[in-house]
């Protein structure tokens, strides 16, 4: 009978309330998150870049001007409803989570949402959380159902035919997260064996693809609703590995201290805000918010909180008109 090891995973149920951050919570030791991130594979090691995309996917609409909350936008609707419509992950540690000790959704990814409400309401916390998965991000945004998403989200060509993005406000790379023990320290290693990611995940995507774009290795996809449902997988032993971005592998990885990422940068993977196609002057809205936040420290302070130090130069803006 195979021993299973128990590791308490971080996730709770769909919170929709209006949220205040404790700074005085207790929280686990970041160094592992840390290391993950900033470690970087040499040269040697980076798999050959992908093709150009068609578009360019880092591309935004350019503010017009400070945050401001002008007569019939989109922006004075969210004032007068009374707060802002976020959909958000709960079950990714540093990003977006459900902290356990004060019962509140918080991480990187709601940082960016607290300083848009702050902008719209001079009030951070006047937002409705709506706990989403990957898979329905764009339905969300689609349909109306949220204001905005910051859940972890890939920027790219496919999905801008979908939604429209912020500019940049995080690069991550995509990579592997084995079991310590598992003797798998390799690409080359996995093939063959079962690889997990969320369903409407661009991870997922790539597992289909092969992992390494230069010499692909045959793999078999396995997709779930929520990260932490990988890293029960792969506690069990039904996976050999979970590959997506480094920065969701670094919280796996310090809610499970027997895991390790393994391999190089697979892709790269900046993370935008989105935001639905009908309403641009919200885009712009958000795009003065995040240019703020790059000037004044704001998104540095919030780096340095839930990723830790060193603290490199935010993403750079990048604007189409």
């Amino acid at each position: 009978m195979r021993a299973v090891r128990v590791i308490i995973v971080l996730a709770g149920a769909l919170l929709v309330a209006t949220a205040c951050t404790s700074a005085g919570s207790t929280r686990p030791d970041r160094s592992a998150v840390r290391t993950a991130i900033h470690s970087r594979p040499t040269a040697q090691q980076t798999a050959a870049p992908r093709p150009a995309p068609a578009c360019n996917p880092t591309a935004s609409l350019r503010p017009v001007g400070p945050p401001t909350v002008t007569p019939g936008s989109y922006m004075a609707k969210i004032q007068a409803r009374g707060y802002l419509i976020a959909g958000v992950d709960q079950n990714t540690y540093h990003f977006g989570y459900l902290d356990p000790f004060n019962g509140q959704i918080e991480g990187f990814d709601i940082d960016m949402l607290h300083a848009i409400a702050d902008a719209i309401f001079g009030n951070p916390d006047k937002i409705r959380f709506v706990a989403i998965s990957d898979a329905q991000r764009i339905p969300a945004i689609q349909s109306g159902e949220v204001d905005i998403v910051a859940h972890t989200m890939t920027i790219t060509c496919a999905r801008l035919q979908l939604v429209d993005f912020s500019t940049v406000y995080f690069d991550a790379a995509q990579r592997v997260l084995v079991l310590k023990n598992s003797g798998r320290n390799s690409l080359a290693s996995l093939a063959g064996q079962k690889i997990c990611a969320t369903s409407g995940s661009t991870s997922l995507a790539r597992i289909k693809a092969g992992l390494d774009p230069a010499h692909p290795i045959p793999t078999i996809p396995v997709a779930v609703q929520y990260w932490t449902d990988c890293l029960v997988l792969l506690q069990q032993g039904d996976v050999a590995a979970i590959s997506t971005d480094n920065s969701i592998l670094a919280g796996l990885e310090a809610q499970d201290p027997y895991t390790e990422m393994i391999g190089p940068d697979l892709s790269n993977e900046p993370y935008g805000l989105a935001i639905s196609k009908q309403h641009p002057d919200f885009v712009r809205f958000v795009n003065a918010v995040l240019a703020e936040m790059r000037a004044d420290g704001q998104w540095a302070a919030s780096y340095a909180r839930w990723i830790g130090t060193p603290v490199p130069a935010p993403p750079a803006a990048n604007y189409e008109n």
